[in-house]
């Protein structure tokens, strides 16, 4: 998906003239800058924590049962998060390019440590009680594991995920900064060219899409956890 070069364009009559805010740059502008900007950040902001979601179970898995792996694998993920966003999109780019994919790689670099530590906790929240009816009734490791102590775990992978979904969201604006993409892209034209609309505009999108985000991953929650809120 390209964007075009300039998306500020240059409104001379009166319809935007002097105004802080003007609905005819947005509408103008809707259909051709704004919309397929969203479009991919959304798609792009799913796509990272999808993969990290992958990522993270299959880690989470694993080092239940070797500490070893955990700890490094946590060392890992605490590194690629702590690295600044921008610092961390800049020093990809030489490995590579300037594409879709730096950013991908590196949102999803972020959403490691939130859903693999959240994973791993939860897979180790199942009661002993549990996982000792679960064994006195021939389930083998592997059953106790993917059948018992994953779907226990699900509360806590969901709230893993409502963090990641917004901390990526947040951060793909910053990607723009190296990569055009999302929605980042028109919110820094708009910086650069000091206009206050598409600031405006880019940015409340950005807020909007995050607060909606977080909704839909709270209803996803309900779903997919009934027995938590019939507890409540």
């Amino acid at each position: 998906m390209s964007f075009p070069t300039q998306v500020i364009p240059n409104f001379s009559g009166p319809n935007c003239a002097g105004q802080f805010f003007c609905w005819d740059w947005v509408g103008a502008n809707w259909f051709s800058v704004l919309q397929p900007a969203l479009i991919q950040h959304i798609w792009i902001s799913a796509l990272a924590v999808l993969f990290g979601l992958v990522i993270s179970i299959a880690a989470a898995l694993y080092a239940v049962r070797n500490s070893w792996f955990e700890k490094g694998f946590s060392a890992l993920a605490t590194f690629l998060y702590t690295v600044p966003a921008l610092a961390f999109f800049l020093l990809m780019v030489p490995i590579t390019g300037l594409n879709v994919g730096t950013v991908l790689i590196g949102l999803t670099g972020y959403t490691l440590l939130l859903l693999f530590a959240n994973t791993v906790t939860g897979l180790r929240a199942a009661p002993p009680e549990t996982i000792a009816a679960a064994d006195g009734m021939g389930l083998t490791r592997n059953q106790v594991l993917f059948k018992v102590q994953l779907p226990l775990a699900l509360p806590s992978i969901m709230a893993g995920i409502r963090i990641a979904v917004v901390t990526v969201i947040s951060l793909e604006t910053v990607a723009a900064q190296v990569v055009q993409a999302g929605l980042g892209t028109p919110l820094f034209n708009a910086q650069r060219n000091v206009f206050t609309t598409g600031l405006i505009t880019t940015g409340l999108l950005a807020i909007a899409l995050a607060l909606v985000a977080d909704a839909l991953v709270v209803q996803l929650q309900k779903l997919v956890t009934p027995w938590v809120q019939a507890r409540r």
